[in-house]
């Protein structure tokens, strides 16, 4: 029979304020009592489910970081003291991470699934767009309407820069091309074996970015970009990238529909070798 844990000093994190607790718990107890352990191996923090909730909300409604609403829950624990409680401001972004996955997963049915998401499978495409078996089921007599015409744009961001990683191998991907953003490797693999001259860059600046912006393909009525279709650019909006993005955004739920209009801002350029 299996020893009972010792007992340990635990941090929680709640909306009411960081909480100390002195009990017996395995890391499978945290979860059945909603919390979220920091750690698998002997955690000291947990998160309860609740505080992960509120920080996303948090978040995408008012833009609070992941620092500032870690120094708001050391206020409401010590109003008067708060650098006296425990920072555990990287915890909290590495727990709240794995919770986006997580409720991704369950929103999508995938924990009564037993296969792993395909590309693009953890986002949602407009729910106005045609897409059959989805949200219409038109006969082959329709389908030929224009009712049915997917109708795609396609932009480039370059404020979305990205830096280069000081240490690449601790980086791990949670979502790898499972939403927006396409899969790094079969992207990276398809940029290699498209020719494209290269420019070294003399700007500081520029040679320190990874990505100097990022493109992508969404649907032209309503704005709503099209899963596994937003690409990062390596030095400009070039026709390699948003080929890429086009591509799977003409394949994704396309069943049956014949007809598809591209508007883009540079199109009468794009158009000559598409």
């Amino acid at each position: 029979m299996e020893a009972p844990p010792k007992p340990r000093q635990c941090s929680s994190f709640d909306t009411t304020g960081i909480h100390y607790l002195t009990i017996n718990y395995s890391y499978m107890q945290l979860f059945r009592n909603k919390l979220f352990p920091a750690t698998l191996d002997q955690p000291r923090t947990a998160f309860t489910f609740h505080v992960l909730d509120d920080f996303i909300r948090d978040n995408l409604e008012c833009g609070t970081s992941g620092s500032n609403y870690v120094s708001k829950l050391r206020r409401i624990t010590s109003n008067i003291f708060p650098h006296l409680v425990p920072n555990r401001y990287r915890e909290l972004l590495r727990v709240s991470r794995i919770w986006r996955l997580l409720k991704l997963l369950k929103w999508k049915g995938f924990g009564h699934r037993n296969r792993e998401p395909k590309q693009g499978e953890l986002a949602l495409f407009c729910p106005s767009c045609p897409q059959p078996g989805i949200n219409c089921n038109p006969t082959d007599e329709e389908v030929s309407s224009w009712k049915y015409t997917r109708t795609l744009v396609m932009d480039g961001n370059f404020k979305a820069k990205h830096m280069h990683d000081k240490r690449p191998e601790d980086q791990i991907w949670l979502m790898d091309g499972l939403a927006y953003m396409v899969g790094r490797s079969e992207y990276q693999s398809y940029l290699k074996a498209t020719h494209h001259p290269l420019e070294r860059s003399t700007c500081n600046n520029h040679r320190a970015l990874e990505s100097t912006g990022v493109g992508g393909t969404a649907c032209a009525r309503h704005g709503c970009f099209v899963p596994h279709t937003l690409v990062d650019f390596q030095k400009g909006e070039w026709q390699v990238n948003m080929d890429y993005s086009l591509a799977y955004a003409m394949q994704y739920n396309m069943k049956n529909i014949v007809r598809i209009i591209n508007f883009y801002d540079i199109n009468c350029a794009y158009i000559k070798k598409l």
